[in-house]
């Protein structure tokens, strides 16, 4: 039973550790609790009804954020997602180095862009979102560098969908980047905070 009277939480409805990380840094008083949606199932069902990639991260950070909502009502519960999309076609996460390499050879030279969905919910009601979509250009490397690249930076790169981690060597992968910093790696903070600042949610 939940006491209305207790001071409201702040829920990241994620594991990420990216995300987790920039809420650290920001020193936010949170719980990260993970969702128990079953995405994989879910970017499926949304794919094949051809939801486009914006609304795709939308949904999947709602459905996150949302059933979070549904156990803690008091609490604000942030829900986010990403997308990589080049041209017409949405990535997911490679599985292997491998593929990490393949897929870094097909975006050299390339821009790609990053569907970004943050929502936040309370009493299971949507009270606030955002929707962003940095733009990315890599540089044309050479296959000396990606071999470099890939060694230094091991199968880490593998938790992220661009194979990529800005805050390290993957900033040497582009040639030109637009948009939000925080966004790129997964939560536009400014923006996030900005609103739970409003609701007293961190101090102003």
């Amino acid at each position: 039973m939940h006491n209305n009277n207790e001071k409201p939480k702040i829920i990241l409805a994620s594991q990420s550790y990216i995300r987790r990380q920039l809420m650290d840094n920001a020193l936010v008083d949170y719980i990260a609790i993970n969702s128990g949606v079953d995405e994989e199932m879910a970017k499926l069902s949304l794919r094949q009804e051809g939801v486009a990639p914006k609304d795709q991260a939308h949904e999947l950070a709602k459905l996150k954020a949302q059933k979070l909502s549904q156990k803690h009502p008091n609490d604000f519960v942030i829900g986010a997602d990403q997308m990589l999309c080049l041209g017409n076609e949405v990535f997911d996460k490679a599985q292997s180095m491998d593929e990490a390499r393949q897929r870094l050879q097909y975006f050299r030279g390339k821009t790609h862009y990053l569907q970004n969905a943050v929502v936040i919910y309370r009493n299971s009601q949507l009270i606030w979102r955002l929707d962003t979509a940095p733009k990315l250009k890599m540089r044309d490397f050479s296959d000396e560098f990606l071999d470099h690249y890939l060694e230094q930076s091991g199968d880490k790169i593998l938790s992220s969908v661009g194979c990529y981690q800005l805050e390290g060597m993957g900033l040497q992968l582009f040639e030109k980047i637009e948009g939000d910093y925080f966004a790129i790696l997964g939560l536009p903070m400014i923006e996030t905070l900005s609103f739970l600042r409003q609701h007293d949610m961190v101090k102003a």
